[in-house]
């Protein structure tokens, strides 16, 4: 457990200081470029941004310890062989697993009310720039439940956290507009800026589309991959025109309870709760929302 939560063994720990240089680049490259046609950055929208990264630190922390005691369970009682964690494809075999179980979690916050309710602060900014990227949402509760079958199949939890840093860590680079489409076999395999460019649009052709987090290949293989074809809208198609950071990070849970509130049989109640983002029985119109058409 020390060496879980020691921030020396986490690999985000030794890239934030690439972080903040890259957004020093970016932000200097936006200023002296001839940059009209990127969104850039706007102070409140980057210090918002900055906070919630700042307090996904603390509640990541809390998601360890919680989730390493369900992931070690089943890991020692249940999981039928333990991998050999010294060999090199073993960490292939975790990173590319762990990524497959990010897509369908990413998804699933897309597509179930509940989830898009932690999930839509990420989405709350209507600027991409490598600031967004640190928009991380406090309630990572998914994840666990999309991870399990990684210690059921032998792999060591605390492999998973490095993994899942990993890929954190390649997800940074993907949240600007200064890089353009790159090589098509990269495009092709890879999750890339022009990608996820696409996946932060409020646009009705891009919404939940490219959940990836390192290969878009499962967006090919699953039905939801979108190429960008022209500049997207960002932010959420019900904008909460707000930089409050508690109620960016919870006003959409305090919208379903009242939903839930409202309905009059348990019937609706579920699908307040269940159904898809922006669709409840009796909802506010107002509410951030960010759903296929």
């Amino acid at each position: 457990m020390d060496d879980l939560l020691d921030p020396l063994q986490n690999p985000v720990t030794y890239a934030i200081p690439f972080f903040l240089l890259a957004l020093g680049i970016e932000i200097a490259a936006l200023a002296w470029g001839d940059h009209k046609d990127k969104t850039g950055y706007e102070f409140k929208d980057a210090r918002a941004s900055l906070s919630m990264g700042v307090g996904s630190i603390l509640f990541l922390t809390l998601f360890k310890i919680a989730s390493f005691f369900l992931f070690s369970a089943v890991y020692v009682w249940i999981a039928p062989w333990h991998l050999d964690t010294g060999t090199w494809w073993y960490w292939v075999g975790v990173l590319v697993g762990l990524d497959f179980f990010y897509y369908w979690n990413h998804r699933f916050v897309h597509r179930v009310n509940i989830g898009w309710a932690a999930h839509q602060s990420h989405h709350s900014s209507e600027y991409m720039n490598l600031g967004t990227a640190l928009r991380q949402k406090w309630n990572p509760w998914s994840e666990a439940i999309f991870w399990l079958p990684l210690p059921l199949l032998g792999f060591a939890p605390w492999t998973l956290y490095v993994s899942f840093g990993f890929n954190l860590i390649y997800q940074f680079w993907i949240h600007t507009e200064l890089i353009g489409k790159l090589p098509r076999p990269i495009e092709f395999i890879f999750n890339t800026p022009s990608h996820h460019r696409v996946h932060h649009g409020s646009d009705p052709e891009y919404l939940d589309k490219n959940y990836a987090g390192i290969l878009i290949i499962w967006d090919r293989m699953f039905g939801s991959f979108q190429p960008e074809r022209q500049r997207p809208t960002y932010g959420l198609t019900k904008p909460v025109n707000t930089y409050n950071v508690l109620t960016l990070e919870y006003g959409a849970y305090r919208q379903i309870y009242r939903d839930v509130r409202s309905a009059t049989n348990w019937r609706d109640r579920l699908h307040c709760i269940f159904g898809p983002p922006g669709r409840q029985a009796m909802g506010d119109p107002n509410q951030p929302q960010k759903t296929s058409p």
